[in-house]
């Protein structure tokens, strides 16, 4: 099982307190605003927008704030200057990692991130030094309380996923990026409530970490995914599911 999938799954028990912090809301605004830069302000013909809105109205955002987020990436309102990078290293043992960013000062957030990296025993690499480890998909993850194999089966694979895969708690649905959003509505029409809904970068191959390396790794995605900057973390990290409930706890 991935690091990304299984910290999803902790962050998600995580999210009440997130939201409360702000750091959940600023994140989304952030995603809704590249979103409706890039690729316009109609939902209806930006996938990417309809996503994010998707996930603001999840967590219970204001229609003003979402219509506001909106207009500033479309420039009607000021306060748009918001750049996405992505920074790659690796973490203790060696596991792969990739940050998805979303700033308005690249030098500020840059050294920040490569203190965080050596800070917990990483280091930062270069651009694509660990990218070719992982493949671009529309990634849905599914509590199996919710929903059954046989259920998710045909509704994802009829709306164009990929594949539905084990992933211990939880079912993750995987797609090509351009069929992301036509799943996630199938599933939302059929009312299964869902542990996350992104891009995600998924690992081709799993390092497994344990002991030192494993607590190491988890309080470095920990560290980056509270920076203020940072969108979403991904890793190839492996921790036996015994031992990553203990240190998450």
């Amino acid at each position: 099982m991935s690091g990304h999938s299984k910290w999803a799954t902790i962050k998600h028990k995580k999210a009440a307190l997130d939201a409360k912090r702000g750091k959940l809301f600023t994140n989304i605004i952030k995603e809704i605003l590249i979103a409706a830069r890039t690729g316009g302000g109609d939902p209806d013909a930006n996938p990417r927008l309809r996503t994010a809105i998707v996930a603001a109205r999840g967590v219970s955002m204001p229609n003003d704030n979402i219509q506001r987020a909106i207009k500033r990436g479309t420039g009607e309102l000021e306060g748009g200057s918001i750049e996405e990078y992505t920074y790659e290293g690796y973490g203790p043992g060696g596991a792969a990692v990739m940050v998805m960013v979303a700033t308005d000062n690249k030098n500020r957030t840059v050294a920040e991130i490569r203190h965080l990296f050596s800070k917990h025993g990483g280091n930062m690499g270069e651009l694509g030094s660990v990218g070719w480890m992982f493949d671009r998909k529309g990634q849905i993850l599914i509590e199996k309380e919710n929903a059954t194999e046989e259920q998710l089966m045909n509704l994802v694979l009829e709306a164009g996923a990929d594949d539905l895969t084990d992933e211990g708690g939880n079912w993750q649905i995987l797609s090509a990026p351009e069929a992301h959003h036509g799943v996630l509505e199938a599933v939302q029409k059929a009312n299964i409530p869902t542990v996350s809904a992104l891009i995600a970068m998924v690992p081709k191959n799993l390092m497994k970490l344990e002991g030192k390396n494993a607590a190491g790794m988890l309080k470095m995605t920990e560290a980056l995914e509270d920076h203020d900057d940072v969108q979403n973390v991904f890793s190839n990290f492996d921790i036996d599911e015994d031992e990553l409930e203990a240190l998450a706890g």
